[in-house]
């Protein structure tokens, strides 16, 4: 999100400079519109050096931020034809809200966006009310299009039976956090003990039914950040970013304990200087094909489990 809203920033920056510089006449206001697209570029430069280790919250602000100059440029535009351009760029507010706020809001920084806006141009006089009008049309509909495009992203890396993150999603987010190498990171494996035979006994239903039971016990429980991933058939995946090993290895024995009449094995590992993505499930592979060679209904650390 930080580098997508530095993105968005320095863009609307530069066309807000390139827009000032049209023509002669208000050169006052001129001056007013690339100050305020000089600023826009200070802020995305900004963003994207420091912005990916602050909260939502102060992302989200940046956002508002951005409502507020894009109202203001176009208040102070020297002309109309400058005022629709720099009004535009609300467009970009419709695009980032859509992608990484929730609905409510996404809702509220559109509002903001399409209202400040609109009422800018209407404000100014010299815009007519259908121009403003067509400009918040071509808004709410990128936004709505972008909103129906990124649900159906997400809809690809999720399971349809459980609710969960499926295995492209877990290993979409699990590269996102081993690029960032600084953060403590570990993962586990869960299998359920046994699981075909019940599926050859009970029916593929009783499965089901508890693969779904299994899921909602086990999301409801997780730490602050983590992600819970039907892996595939009876496995499941835990990330945990920001645990050591060890800690994810009591998160996993509480995930285990939730459901006691289930019997569950599992490996955990914690990432290590230089380890690739792959690497990290391996070891955590490794320490859950241990756990299943001594018995299974145990989990165990990768450290601990191979030797």
């Amino acid at each position: 999100m930080a580098r997508t809203l530095a993105l968005f920033f320095a863009a609307g920056g530069c066309a807000a400079v390139l827009a000032a510089t049209g023509g002669s006449d208000h050169p006052t206001r001129r001056w007013i519109v690339a100050g305020a697209g000089l600023l826009a570029l200070a802020v995305g430069a900004a963003v994207f050096r420091w912005g990916a280790g602050q909260p939502r919250a102060v992302l989200g602000g940046l956002v508002t931020l951005g409502c507020t100059l894009i109202a203001t440029v176009v208040l102070v535009s020297p002309d109309s034809t400058t005022a629709v351009l720099c009004g535009s760029i609300s467009a970009f507010v419709g695009v980032i809200a859509c992608f990484f706020a929730d609905r409510r809001i996404a809702v509220a920084h559109i509002s903001t966006a399409v209202g400040g806006t609109t009422a800018a141009l209407l404000v100014r006089g010299d815009a007519s009310a259908s121009s403003a009008a067509a400009l918040a049309v071509v808004v709410v509909t990128l936004a709505v299009v972008t909103r129906t495009l990124v649900l159906r992203a997400s809809d690809a890396g999720a399971d349809s039976l459980t609710g969960l993150a499926n295995r492209r999603g877990f290993d979409e987010a699990l590269d996102e956090h081993t690029r960032r190498a600084d953060v403590l990171l570990s993962a586990a494996l869960l299998d359920l003990d046994h699981f075909k035979l019940m599926n050859d006994t009970a029916g593929h239903e009783a499965g089901d039914r508890l693969l779904r039971r299994v899921a909602g016990a086990w999301a409801a429980a997780l730490p602050v950040g983590a992600l819970l991933a039907r892996h595939g058939g009876d496995e499941f995946a835990l990330l945990a970013p920001g645990l050591s090993g060890p800690e994810t290895l009591v998160v996993v024995e509480h995930l285990c304990a939730l459901v006691p009449e289930v019997g569950v094995s599992a490996g955990v590992a914690e990432r290590r200087a230089g380890d690739t993505a792959a690497q990290l499930m391996r070891r955590a592979d490794l320490a859950l094909y241990r756990v299943k060679s001594d018995g299974r209904g145990a989990a165990a650390l990768h450290s601990d489990a191979v030797v």
